[in-house]
């Protein structure tokens, strides 16, 4: 059974950091592309980083040089260090693993994350 467990949420000043974890069970893990995913109030959910087996990375604009998206696959872990952060930036954050072929995808149930301004 895949489980995606996130951790790290909670409520945060702006301006300040937080560091997101999502621990995966029952994937090869090494062999998945993983990614954050944001869904704030009322809007659509959205690619906030995504990170290779290998460690590539891409990001989404508005996140570049403040968000940090890192993997350890010896502990079969995903991380997202979240720094400068941003009132608008309030949502339920989201862990996805993707596989190769069809069907090989995975959601968490996902951590709010709460800025106040």
């Amino acid at each position: 059974q895949v489980q995606l467990v996130e951790s790290g949420g909670g409520l945060v000043q702006a301006g300040g950091s937080l560091r997101l974890s999502c621990a995966a069970s029952g994937i090869a893990f090494s062999r998945y592309a993983m990614a954050w995913y944001r869904q704030a109030p009322g809007k659509q959910r959205e690619l906030v980083a995504v990170i290779m087996g290998g460690g590539k990375t891409n990001y989404e604009d508005s996140v570049k040089g403040r968000f940090t998206i890192s993997r350890d696959n010896a502990k079969n872990t995903m991380y997202l260090q979240m720094n400068s952060l941003k009132p608008e930036e309030t949502a339920v954050y989201y862990c996805y693993a993707a596989g190769l072929g069809p069907g090989y995808y995975y959601w968490g149930q996902g951590t709010q994350v709460i800025l106040s301004s």
